[in-house]
């Protein structure tokens, strides 16, 4: 009896130590085309890619409202923001709710969360956490700890994350499967880069969008409101870094005491012995702002150039440190028995209709990277542009583990495609709803329904529709509503949105969707 015991108990812990291991990895505010496996004119990528080759790369991943606080809070419970609580970023995510990790937990895996939280309340159901307060700063970052004592950690906040991620793998339960969640700030605004990349990028030029210049005027209410765009609304101090004091004298681009705080405290944080290149380098812009005075279009291609330098070299610092973790799996031989996925909690404008940020339910903002490398179930370099959205990630992660995913999960496992067990995943339409409606953005509440060619838009407080072909029209400029050719799709797609609020429980009133 006791041999029995005895054999039962090396059997279980055999099981225990074959469980793959899980590593999440998600940014904040990554836009897919700037990741060279999507998109090789930007930026070169090597770590990032490296997952993409010897994984699956999806083409066609969503969120299902782009903003950070709904995102996160989808990824724990695999649920939409009507059902999860957390419809904007002002929301307290409820920790008492059966969430991915607790699932994983009960059934033995160690888990962790170390980085951006941004959830209002404490990680719950975590063996460790280590978190950044609110959005999180660049540099010395302040850090909360598991005791609720929040430190300042020196250092730039992606190394440091990164930093506190291996420190965690070196200490944690050799003897459990864990599932860690690693979240960047990076590169969310204000797009602060390390020096080293600074010293790089400031010196590129990118191409730009085609619809860098586009006239949203006339293009319906929601493009005429947003407070989004590059020219207009992205400011020179504390977005781009240009020291006040060439500003004063110019009307024009004299910034408001606001800005200039802004600016002071970023520059507070800078270590002494940094501070004077940064600033070097940083100067360049407003020399140029004083000398040519560009207004307009020739000012929004200034803008444009010194965005995409400080947005790409934050992205180069979070590819150098997906290297350093993919190193460390290899170097301690756990790469053969570990999933990493690498993803956004969104899309991101670089520009497209002279735009930053995302929120909107066109494809850049509502589009988001996802990359799963799992050695010896992916097929190495795979792509698959099946129609998924970030509701499956909680499913996904509990599939690759072995655990039965529950029913209240609107999502639904990818371990099938990802294992090549099914090539393509049956689903024809995907649900967005976006809330949040504040002067940061000014991005007017939505409703959209997205398939593999048709997308219909519902803004409805103020009862306007879109409705856009991605094949011919990928940049969503043409919309086709009152186009009477298209009045039989538009219908079909009214009554697939329809479909879907059922399917997924929302009924909250939205204009004429009662």
């Amino acid at each position: 009896m006791k041999q029995l015991l005895f054999l039962i108990i090396i059997s279980i812990n055999g099981f225990s130590q074959q469980r793959p291991n899980i590593i999440y990895i998600m940014s904040d505010d990554h836009d897919n085309d700037a990741i060279s496996a999507y998109n090789k004119s930007l930026i070169k990528t090597p770590n990032i890619d490296r997952i993409a080759n010897e994984g699956m790369l999806f083409t066609n991943a969503f969120v299902g409202n782009s903003i950070c606080s709904p995102s996160r809070a989808t990824l724990l419970t695999g649920q939409h923001s009507h059902k999860n609580g957390v419809k904007n970023n002002s929301t307290k995510f409820d920790s008492s709710r059966s969430t991915m990790p607790k699932i994983l937990k009960q059934a033995g895996y160690q888990t962790a969360v170390i980085g951006k939280w941004h959830l209002h309340s404490y990680p719950s159901g975590f063996d460790y956490w280590k978190i950044l307060p609110g959005q999180g700063l660049y540099v010395n970052p302040r850090i909360i700890e598991m005791t609720g004592d929040t430190i300042t950690q020196e250092g730039y906040a992606t190394d440091v994350i990164t930093d506190e991620t291996i420190k965690w793998l070196e200490q944690r339960d050799q003897t459990k499967p864990f599932m860690l969640l690693l979240h960047h700030k990076a590169p969310h605004r204000y797009f602060f880069p390390k020096l080293n990349h600074l010293e790089e990028y400031h010196k590129k030029t990118f191409a730009e969008p085609l619809t860098l210049y586009v006239d949203t005027i006339n293009k319906g209410a929601a493009w005429n409101i947003q407070t989004m765009s590059i020219l207009r609304d992205m400011q020179l101090c504390s977005d781009l870094k240009v020291d006040p004091a060439y500003l004063m004298d110019i009307p024009a681009y004299k910034p408001d005491s606001t800005q200039i705080l802004y600016y002071n405290a970023i520059f507070r944080r800078v270590p002494a012995e940094q501070r004077n290149r940064y600033k070097e380098i940083y100067a360049e812009r407003g020399k140029l702002l004083q000398q040519l005075k560009p207004t307009g279009n020739e000012l929004l291609k200034y803008k444009y150039q010194w965005y995409m330098q400080d947005y790409l070299a934050c992205i180069a610092s979070i590819d150098e440190n997906v290297g350093r973790i993919l190193d460390y799996l290899d170097q301690k031989k756990m790469n053969d028995n570990t999933a990493v996925i690498y993803t956004s909690d969104q899309g991101f404008y670089i520009g497209e209709n002279g735009w930053f940020d995302k929120r909107f339910a066109y494809d850049v903002s509502m589009q988001t990277p996802f990359i799963v490398k799992w050695p010896g179930k992916i097929k190495a370099g795979s792509i698959n542009n099946s129609l998924i959205q970030n509701i499956d990630n909680a499913p996904t992660i509990l599939d690759i583990a072995n655990i039965t995913i529950p029913d209240w999960m609107d999502g639904i496992s990818l371990k099938p495609i990802l294992t090549n067990n099914e090539k393509k995943l049956d689903r024809k339409y995907l649900y967005y709803h976006y809330y949040e409606f504040v002067k940061d953005h000014t991005v007017i509440p939505h409703l959209a329904v997205r398939g593999e060619r048709y997308k219909l838009i519902y803004f409805y407080t103020v009862n306007e529709w879109e409705l856009y072909d991605l094949i011919a029209d990928p940049n969503e400029q043409n919309n086709l509503v009152k186009n009477p050719t298209y009045a039989t799709i538009v219908y079909a797609l009214k009554k697939e949105l329809i479909k879907l609020r059922e399917q997924y429980d929302d009924h909250e009133q939205a204009g004429e969707l009662h």
